[in-house]
């Protein structure tokens, strides 16, 4: 009899430990289920603010000029010398169209995506959720952080997504993307950030600091935006990192705080200005760690400090280690830039340095960094100055006694170049920190000089300048463009 009893407790045992087992498995497969995000409200509220957008190329350019460079393509003048014969037309140079995504930034009709996707277009149109096609004009363009501004008229209101902040983004939350991969509409996709402030090293974009995921994108949804559980835009997608040109898995995103800043200067003045300290920087190794008696290798020591810049000014020295930019700690050399790059020219910010064993706070007025003459606007490619000053396109301002003394200068010697806003002067090389001190043999040393001395220049003149950077002098020649398709 008790034989029956121990079996029949061992399967009231078993049979509870199953039930209890199996209560556990649910338990233990609901909860992960029961966290997970429902995505749907997300884009039914947004999909119809995500716009397909086609640039449309005709192939014809300008004789021998590439679009990237403003100048003749070097490998084509390889083949012709070469091969005695033209090279294959590029992609770019034959009759096709690029298909990407956007999104609707306001209701009358302003549409961001990215500088890639329309850049050099003929025509720009794009097609809505509703199947509406629309012209699109670009507003402006900014390539260093690869943003268009595109503008529609619907003839009436549109639907605009709301703009979030991402600056709030952390690691391990879900985002999602709605574009249009391979040319499929509103494809949804969604995964998480992988981290922040993401820099892409030497590559194009230094002064941008992306958001890294693991949403999978491909061709198409590039200039499409990221959402944020909120359903707010935090990001544009813009790259993907790959050795075979499809999605693997680490996707970037511009922020949309950058882009957001991009755009109302896109509307405001057509172009897009970025900060610049005017110091080259690279990463705290273990050897600057140790030969400074750092505590940590966090921070941008300063190897080099332009002249005339605004961390000359201020008092920046070669050596330096920068720990902090207007209240934002620099972990890490590839950081700075980016903050830099963000600020408005004209702000006072104050910089944190370690000098000599010592803490210090540095107050810099941040300069202009020279515009991307690359850059597209409303106006189109704007006609040649009709002479004087503004034909070289340069901004200068005059030196007080203390930048002359640096430089080994005598009073009323040079003036110093601000900004270079002429593809002749910027293909030249000028740069800020830059100081002319002749203009075709007549000494300048005001900007009323300079302007005196340029006076007479017409369109097609060309003007001799003696140049001075850092210790080095030399005479830089400077043809003004006849008409504006030079």
């Amino acid at each position: 009899m008790s034989q029956p009893r121990f079996a029949s407790s061992l399967l009231c045992c078993a049979l509870a430990l199953g039930l209890a087992g199996s209560s556990l498995a649910l338990a233990q497969t609901a909860a992960p289920v029961a966290g997970l995000p429902d995505f749907t409200g997300i884009v039914q509220k947004n999909a119809a603010a995500v716009v397909h957008v086609e640039a449309k190329y005709s192939g014809r350019r300008p004789k021998g000029a590439d679009p990237a460079q403003g100048q003749d393509d070097p490998q084509a003048e390889l083949f012709r010398r070469f091969f005695g014969m033209p090279m294959m037309p590029s992609p770019e140079d034959q009759a096709h169209t690029s298909l990407g995504s956007g999104f609707i930034i306001s209701s009358d009709g302003y549409i961001l995506t990215n500088n890639h996707v329309v850049d050099h277009a003929d025509t720009v149109t794009v097609r809505l959720q509703d199947r509406r096609t629309l012209t699109a004009k670009v507003v402006g363009t900014d390539p260093t952080y690869d943003i268009a501004l595109l503008k529609v008229d619907a003839g009436g209101s549109l639907p605009a997504v709301t703009i979030g902040d991402s600056r709030l983004l952390k690691p391990g939350q879900w985002v999602l993307a709605i574009g249009s991969p391979f040319g499929f509409d509103f494809t949804v996709t969604q995964g998480i950030v992988s981290a922040v402030g993401r820099t892409m090293g030497n590559q194009d974009q230094p002064d941008t600091s992306f958001i890294q995921t693991d949403v999978p994108i491909n061709r198409g949804n590039s200039g499409g935006p990221l959402f944020n559980l909120q359903g707010q835009v935090v990001g544009i997608n813009s790259q993907i990192y790959s050795d075979t040109g499809g999605y693997q898995g680490i996707a970037f995103s511009i922020p949309i705080d950058v882009a957001m800043n991009a755009v109302e200067q896109l509307k405001t003045q057509g172009y897009v200005t970025r900060g610049q300290l005017g110091v080259m920087v690279k990463p705290v190794d273990d050897d600057v760690v140790k030969a400074l008696k750092l505590g940590s290798s966090k921070g941008a020591i300063v190897v080099s400090v332009s002249p005339q810049s605004a961390a000359a000014k201020a008092g920046l020295q070669a050596g330096d280690v920068i720990l902090a930019f207007n209240g934002h700690p620099v972990e890490q050399g590839s950081d700075l830039p980016p903050m830099v790059a963000m600020t408005k020219p004209g702000t006072t910010v104050p910089i944190e340095v370690y000098r000599n064993g010592q803490d210090k706070t540095v107050n810099v007025t941040v300069g202009t960094m020279s515009r991307d003459t690359s850059a597209r606007s409303s106006a189109g490619t704007p006609a040649a100055p009709s002479g004087g000053a503004d034909a070289l396109g340069l901004s200068v301002q005059s030196l007080d006694q203390s930048a002359r003394n640096q430089l080994g200068l005598k009073a009323g010697e040079g003036v110093g170049i601000t900004d270079v806003t002429g593809p002749v002067a910027s293909q030249a090389g000028l740069q800020p920190g830059d100081v002319i001190l002749m203009v075709n043999q007549k000494k300048v040393g005001s900007v009323e000089a300079y302007k005196a001395a340029t006076a007479g220049v017409k369109p097609g003149d060309t003007v001799l300048l003696l140049v001075r950077r850092g210790d080095a002098t030399n005479f830089v020649a400077l043809t003004v463009p006849a008409d504006k398709d030079e």
